[in-house]
């Protein structure tokens, strides 16, 4: 049972790489599950674990999923000798079957063709054929033709040469060869060497016999690795590619990732909401709140039994969000808009404008309908024309500087390129003087900011902080700032 202890934390680190959140003490109800229902049914051990194991609909889903990959490798003997419904029985039905390479059939044709023709000698030599048994430990194993054991060697060797920590495809092979050579290759092959240089017939034909039942092994060996590949390569592949694509330029990206993309930010704002949703008061320890303290103490007739401290209470911040959706900036403006709105829980108070010229709020748009729809319209009602970022601020101080105060948080995503137009800074600057904090978020690097008809180094006097931003990392980074100060 240690064995499939250990099998059974091989297939929780699986699940737990496929977003199932397994605990300690989850994996400890497992390992007692499967001492109590055992592995004989395979139904009933799988919908055992999968109560202990799996919580929410998503979970169960990739549960299934899992259970199904991870074991459909030969753990459950009796029942794929069983073939049980629903079982892969197309690949490796029967036993290894050394016998049955090309040599024997050869000599199994031309006994049919001979008839009776030296049938004494040929029964002669096939006696001696049978007295001639492998000398190596792996050739001895496969020609006993006992497959679980053949299949629980693979697993072992497996393990040792650590093929879950298999990352790219192109390492089939590599992983292949090593679990061979664990599995005592080398060994079957000096023998094989041996038995070819003796010449002889008995000799030639175990030859053949090992080479064959060597090839078989190689076949289960590759199907094993690629298995293994799409059990943990295949989690650890996604995470790398979410890696990289937290890495790239925004505006790099091809439509093809933008689900994926979609997919990060939702796992950034997840986390950010998990570190921040808990609200804090932040309690002035030293500094006593003489009227509450009294007020609690009065049944005490006077005596202060419950000492009030003075604390101070962290608001939640307003969040005014301005993006530029021209062309050159667009694709950041929507994944800093979405990043913004799977914040909500939050966030509450998130108010977005668009422009590229003229200014419009989109909180609404957002708030009524799906994400992309949402997006989509707001780049094609505002994205058109040519960028006027002082048009823009001047639409801000006729319609929305009013609500600007204290508490106020704005962000401004683009690339300050004003096509040689008035800045108009010095709204700007009213908007400095009244909120809380400015921040601009600029995808260009700092070198350009100053190249043409940027204007950043006019507004950035205007700003309490001013970043690049041209990558998820940045956008995360940014936001969780945002969080850490003002929430």
């Amino acid at each position: 049972m240690t064995e499939m202890h250990d099998t059974l934390v091989e297939f929780v680190k699986v699940l737990r790489t496929a977003d199932v959140k397994v605990s300690p003490a989850e994996t400890l109800d497992a390992m007692e599950t499967l001492d109590i229902v055992g592995i004989e049914n395979r139904s009933l051990l799988k919908n055992s674990l999968s109560m202990v194991l799996s919580k929410t609909p998503e979970e169960k889903e990739a549960f299934n999923t899992s259970f199904d990959r991870f074991f459909a490798y030969n753990k459950f003997s009796s029942e794929n000798e069983a073939g049980e419904p629903g079982e892969d029985t197309n690949q490796d039905d029967g036993d290894f079957d050394p016998g049955s390479d090309g040599s024997d059939q050869q000599s199994g044709q031309g006994s049919g063709q001979g008839g009776g023709q030296g049938g004494g000698a040929e029964t002669s030599e096939e006696l001696d054929f049978d007295l001639l048994e492998a000398q190596s430990e792996l050739g001895k194993l496969l020609l006993s033709g006992d497959r679980m054991k053949v299949m629980v060697k693979m697993a072992e060797a497996g393990r040792q040469v650590e093929v879950n920590q298999i990352v790219v495809f192109t390492q089939k092979g590599l992983y292949t060869r090593k679990i061979m050579e664990a599995m005592g290759l080398k060994g079957l092959q000096d023998e094989v060497g041996e038995l070819q240089e003796e010449g002889g017939r008995p000799q030639m034909h175990l030859a053949g016999q090992l080479k064959a039942a060597r090839d078989y092994l190689r076949e289960q060996v590759r199907d094993h690795v690629e298995k293994q590949f799409l059990l943990h390569a295949d989690e650890s592949g996604k995470e790398l590619r979410e890696e990289l694509l937290k890495k790239v330029k925004l505006s790099n990206l091809e439509k093809r990732n933008f689900k994926d993309v979609q997919e990060i930010v939702f796992k950034m704002a997840k986390k950010l909401i998990s570190i921040h949703s808990k609200r804090r008061k932040t309690f002035k320890r030293g500094q006593l709140d003489v009227r509450k303290t009294l007020r609690s103490n009065m049944q005490y007739d006077g005596m202060l039994f419950d000492l009030k401290w003075k604390s101070q209470k962290v608001d939640r911040p307003k969040v005014m969000c301005i993006c530029d959706v021209s062309g050159s900036v667009s694709n950041y403006s929507r994944f800093l808009l979405m990043f913004l709105y799977s914040l909500s829980e939050i966030l509450p108070k998130v108010r977005s404008f668009a422009f590229s010229s003229d200014l419009g709020e989109v909180t609404r748009l957002f708030g009524q309908s799906k994400l992309e729809d949402a997006m989509a319209k707001t780049m094609r009602d505002y994205g058109n024309g040519s960028t006027d970022y002082g048009q823009m601020l001047a639409d801000f101080r006729s319609h929305i500087l009013k609500d600007v105060d204290s508490k106020t948080t704005v962000i401004i995503l683009g690339d300050a390129r004003n096509n040689y137009g008035d800045p108009k800074s010095e709204i700007l600057r009213e908007v400095y003087d009244k909120a809380q904090r400015v921040i601009w978020l600029n995808p260009e690097p700092k070198s350009s900011w100053t190249v043409g008809d940027a204007e950043m180094k006019k507004y950035a006097p205007c700003c309490h902080q001013t970043e690049v931003c041209n990558s998820l990392m940045h956008l995360e980074r940014v936001v969780a700032n945002l969080l850490r100060v003002a929430v």
